[in-house]
């Protein structure tokens, strides 16, 4: 049994989770062993020390691919059948919270971009399989078309055309499979899987916000680094340019008397705004209007 012992636990721990799948490998393994005759009834013509030593056997063998916190469930059980059956009364009988959780795991299902198909389909089936051991089963056609909808947005026109091909007609699982399988392999031999999943990585990698704030520094840097063109300052006393009239030293000139006092106001008013431009403080163009 120590060969038997070790395939066992090649298995994987049963921890209360997909108890059909262990099933599954549980059964195949005992068959593939000739270790099944305790799964059923004794046969007549076995003797019953036979019988009980074999039974004794095979249930040792399946209590090691039972994890801690199983085990524990079935300790008392002294016959592969009464192991068996506390575990199908626990784990494999069908519950609403169990079904609930199921269905919002295959709908929420969603390949992710750059994906591996495979890997995907086989996720798919996993539960799709789960739901049928809960007594939950989908048409074909359904599955085709769940399997569908959890494709990328990359698919779209994959997923069109598939759809598009079968006009009235209902789709085939297998069919859908088996074009998503050829169409993988043909992104992959020309170079869209790759694009595709560099691509994704650079704008997850991206803050959408990134380009608008830098074209706002940009545009920010840009006003504060040019500035409006200034005419230099003229002094209307002296006509020399370099200061106003307020700083000339000159003496001051005599005005027109005809047009003297439009002038003088013209010329002071020109003055303090030459000031209030060149000048970071207002206090010194409030000076020039008032001198």
């Amino acid at each position: 049994m120590g060969g038997e012992d070790g395939l066992a636990h090649s298995i994987g721990k049963f921890d209360g989770t997909d108890y059909a799948f262990w099933r599954m490998q549980i059964e195949d393994y005992l068959y593939g062993k000739k270790l099944h005759q305790p799964l059923s009834k004794k046969p007549e013509k076995m003797d019953q020390d036979e019988w009980e030593l074999l039974d004794r056997q095979v249930l040792g063998v399946i209590r090691l691919t039972l994890s801690k916190n199983v085990a524990h469930n079935v300790v008392k059980e002294k016959t592969t059948e009464g192991l068996m059956k506390v575990l199908s009364d626990m784990y494999e009988k069908p519950s609403a919270n169990s079904k609930v959780f199921l269905m919002k795991k295959l709908f929420h299902l969603k390949m992710e971009e750059g994906g591996l198909v495979t890997a995907h389909i086989n996720e798919f089936n996993t539960i799709v399989n789960q739901l049928s051991s809960v007594e939950i089963e989908f048409e074909d056609e359904v599955r085709a078309l769940i399997l569908l909808a959890s494709l990328p947005n990359s698919w779209e026109s994959m997923r069109v055309a598939v759809s598009n091909s079968v006009g009235t007609q209902k789709l085939k699982f297998n069919d859908v499979r088996d074009r998503i399988l050829a169409e993988e392999v043909r992104r992959i031999d020309s170079g869209e899987a790759s694009t595709s999943s560099a691509f994704n990585v650079e704008n997850r990698g991206r803050n959408p916000d990134r380009n608008n704030r830098s074209n706002g520094r940009s545009k920010s840097r840009n006003g504060r680094g040019q500035s409006k063109f200034r005419q230099p300052a003229e002094c209307w006393n002296c006509g020399k340019i370099g200061h106003i009239k307020k700083n000339c030293r000159a003496p001051p000139k005599k005005e027109d008397n005809t047009r003297g006092g439009a002038n003088a106001v013209t010329r002071e008013i020109d003055d303090a705004l030459v000031v209030s431009v060149d000048s970071p403080r207002k206090i010194e163009a409030r000076d020039a209007a008032t001198s």
